[in-house]
């Protein structure tokens, strides 16, 4: 028993000092960027938009976490590990005054759990502009996107649990349409050594997508035929544990691999400390992604009567193309 918590102290502490490292990697570019050749081959972006301000103060290192509603954007079998139903709300003000909604909710019945969820992607209107109006033609077409999704989880054994949500996209230029029906899988397995887990998702797996409509040119001439262009598939691979765990104080270390079918790989590392189960505080930093770095978070727990309540807030650096701040709230029954 005493080698087995010494060994556990001394995984922890190396966990530690990996997540410390990371950016120290990350200026030393020890990770070659490979496969950044592939940016922009993807369409419905809006689905890689990261959901909620707890998952992305953490630096998104979420899926072997993912033990609240938003596990029913990052990693389906992270709903199995929740210990009641939960209702999500969550917005994103992105960059260039685009903004980003997720609505989930997620009943847990015996040893599985089954959720329902809305996201959206709007903005206000687009001025039209031409080669020979650059300033704009007066006319404004509508953009958006939206998604929804049904998902199902089962806690198989003590250990391990599975999900799979499968999710209908629509995204809407003009009179222009791309839909298609996408699915995620996930699985989490707890691996025995104190509170570590690991876990694996599958996010937007799917056929190509083409849009669907008309466009007419200023000539009069008109086409429906396009491009199709694939679903932003992610594969994510993810571990965690609890680096501190009592009554008073809780710490949480995640570490996760990402890779995009549009882009190049990336790692993502972040931490989440609690104080007495009411005020929590989160740092991430994302590895080999372009224009993304540091995260930083915080939240607060109330119980109320009827229901318990989180509050939480993330704040993303973009680099050049700005920030985006998240605010996300959790209704527990």
């Amino acid at each position: 028993m005493n080698r087995e918590k010494h060994f556990h102290r001394k995984s922890n502490l190396f966990l530690i000092c990996f997540l410390f490292a990371l950016p120290l990697l990350a200026h030393a570019q020890l990770i070659p960027v490979l496969g950044s050749q592939r940016a922009g081959t993807a369409m419905a972006q809006f689905l890689k938009i990261g959901v909620g301000g707890r998952a992305v103060g953490m630096g998104e290192a979420f899926v072997a976490v993912a033990n609240d509603a938003s596990a029913l954007y990052w990693n389906p079998a992270g709903l199995a590990q929740m210990t009641s139903s939960e209702l999500i709300f969550s917005h994103v003000n992105w960059p260039v005054d685009v903004r980003h909604e997720f609505l989930g909710y997620v009943h847990r019945f015996g040893a599985n759990a089954l959720g329902v969820s809305v996201t959206a992607l709007h903005t206000d209107d687009l001025e039209e502009t031409t080669e020979f109006q650059p300033l704009g033609t007066g006319n404004y077409v509508p953009f958006g996107d939206i998604a929804v999704g049904v998902s199902f989880a089962r806690q198989m054994t003590d250990r391990f649990s599975f999900g799979v949500t499968l999710k209908y996209m629509d995204e809407t230029l003009a009179e222009l349409h791309a839909r298609n029906v996408f699915v995620d899988f996930g699985t989490y397995y707890r691996t025995g050594f104190g509170s570590s887990r690991f876990a694996v998702a599958v996010t937007n797996f799917g056929t190509n997508v083409a849009p669907s409509g008309t466009v007419t040119y200023r000539d009069g001439t008109t086409t429906d035929r396009f491009q199709d262009f694939s679903p932003p598939t992610i594969f994510r691979v993810g571990f965690a544990t609890e680096v501190i765990d009592n009554e008073a104080h809780k710490m949480t270390a995640a570490l996760q691999l990402n890779h995009p079918n549009d882009n190049a790989e990336n790692v993502s590392a972040g931490a989440e400390y609690w104080w007495h189960k009411t005020l929590a505080l989160r740092s991430g930093y994302r590895l080999n992604a372009d224009e993304q770095s540091f995260t930083f978070g915080a939240g607060v727990a109330v119980p109320l009567a009827r229901f318990h309540l989180n509050l939480d807030f993330a704040y993303s650096d973009f680099g050049r193309l700005g920030s985006a701040t998240r605010a996300a709230a959790h209704f527990k029954f």
